[in-house]
């Protein structure tokens, strides 16, 4: 497991971007799949993006999709997810994840930042 720390989110205008960045600690990062989760007020923990090792592959929900990028830095052990076209609907806690397994799903990662909120105002 390796320890993550996300930042970058606060309150953002509708139409607007924000880049969130998700810092490990632990040098097995690179070895590792990582993905992008929010979780919405009285909502479940949803999937957003995903990411191989190597950053050589990506995947995304259909609500990311054209608006949203993930990337990596494995050199700084630190992953990014930039945000445009924001609306209101993407308020959440936005959680980075890390495991073996590139995947969409939740119980496939192992590691987990403590969130950061993205709150998206009218």
């Amino acid at each position: 497991q390796v320890q993550l720390v996300e930042s970058g989110g606060g309150l953002v205008q509708a139409g607007h971007s924000a880049r969130l960045s998700c810092a490990a600690s632990g040098r097995t990062f690179s070895w590792l799949a990582g993905a992008w989760f929010r979780q919405a007020p009285g909502k479940e923990r949803e999937f957003v993006a995903a990411i191989t090792s190597s950053g050589n592959s990506v995947q995304y929900a259909d609500s990311a999709k054209g608006r949203f990028t993930i990337s990596r830095d494995n050199g700084l052990s630190t992953m990014y997810l930039q945000m445009n076209s924001l609306n209101p609907e993407d308020t959440a806690v936005y959680y980075c994840a890390a495991g073996p397994k590139y995947s969409s799903a939740r119980n496939m990662y192992n590691s987990w930042g403590q969130g950061t909120q993205v709150t998206v105002s009218t």
